[in-house]
């Protein structure tokens, strides 16, 4: 008897593993990172017990409140583009790639998640080159097009520059969701597009009605994955524009304020501050926990 439930616990052994690198690389940082909020280090290297004087200054003190909550402000900002424009667009390209009709869906599929394939920091070099407004592919072929009129400095202007960085964004990652919306499509039984063929429904009827609901919960996944990464997002506004979030603070994001806080330093004195950087993370951590929650009960259905 004792032989027989050790076996059905036996599964138990097999998460041992994982549950270490989940500790050691995960659970610990992050409950360090607290530790460290609570903390002030001074120049020296030397840390003092300071209670929630991080956070206080973080949203009390004038200067650093604007600055996290501008940070706050543009990384919702760059979330939503992406939730408009890269998830929206991987749902119609995994919806087209699905079509019975559709020759060619291998070719399209490669060519759809190439750019996922390249170093951010080179793609965001290349895109500088291409947004240039006096020599870039962008103005040159605006100006052939005899519409000079709509070249704009897109990255050294406060209105476009942070659409510009998460346009380009939307464009190297589409290709994942829209993997992913591909599994989950091919994964509908066709029992039900030829019962709602025979019914007379149309194509969008199938969309709406069929399709969409029944991937509600990878549409879910991916929501969720798309906001917890553009609030840990960095390399793109640092290879696109740089680490300060120019101009004038318009692509400053939560990661690169905490680069800028908590590991480079901030101009001019340039000494990092640990402390608050770790309560800028904790903070962030604590939305994206209640953000998750609330998109994870949002996309739920029901069984």
């Amino acid at each position: 008897m004792k032989k027989s439930v050790l076996r059905s616990y036996s599964w138990y052994l097999y998460l041992i593993p994982a549950l270490f690198f989940y500790l050691v690389f995960m659970a610990w940082p992050l409950a360090d990172s607290v530790r460290l909020s609570l903390y002030s280090i001074s120049d020296a290297g030397g840390r003092t017990f300071a209670g929630f004087d991080n956070y206080i200054r973080l949203f009390a003190d004038p200067d650093t409140s604007a600055r996290f909550w501008g940070a706050f402000r543009n990384t919702w900002y760059f979330f939503f583009i992406h939730m408009l424009v890269q998830n929206i667009l991987a749902i119609v390209f995994a919806l087209m790639l699905t079509e019975r009709t559709m020759k060619g869906s291998k070719i399209y599929q490669t060519i759809i998640f190439v750019p996922v394939t390249l170093a951010i920091l080179v793609t965001g070099y290349l895109w500088k080159l291409i947004l240039n407004p006096q020599w870039g592919a962008v103005a040159q072929t605006l100006h052939a097009l005899n519409l000079d009129s709509l070249i704009q400095p897109w990255l050294g202007d406060e209105k476009y520059a942070l659409t510009a960085v998460a346009l380009v964004s939307s464009w190297q990652w589409v290709g994942i969701p829209t993997m992913m919306f591909f599994a989950a499509l091919q994964n509908i039984p066709e029992d039900l597009i030829e019962a709602a063929d025979i019914a007379g429904a149309t194509k969008w009827q199938k969309v709406l009605y069929i399709r969409l609901p029944l991937i509600l919960p990878v549409i879910g996944i991916v929501s969720t994955l798309t906001f917890v990464n553009n609030f840990n997002a960095f390399d793109v506004v640092f290879s696109m524009e740089n680490a300060n979030g120019a101009p004038g603070y318009a692509t400053d994001i939560i990661g690169t304020l905490f680069y800028r806080v908590g590991i480079a330093g901030q101009h001019p004195v340039g000494i990092p501050n640990p402390g608050l950087g770790a309560a800028i993370a904790t903070s962030t951590f604590f939305m994206l926990m209640i953000g998750v929650i609330g998109i994870l009960r949002l996309t739920k259905t029901e069984k």
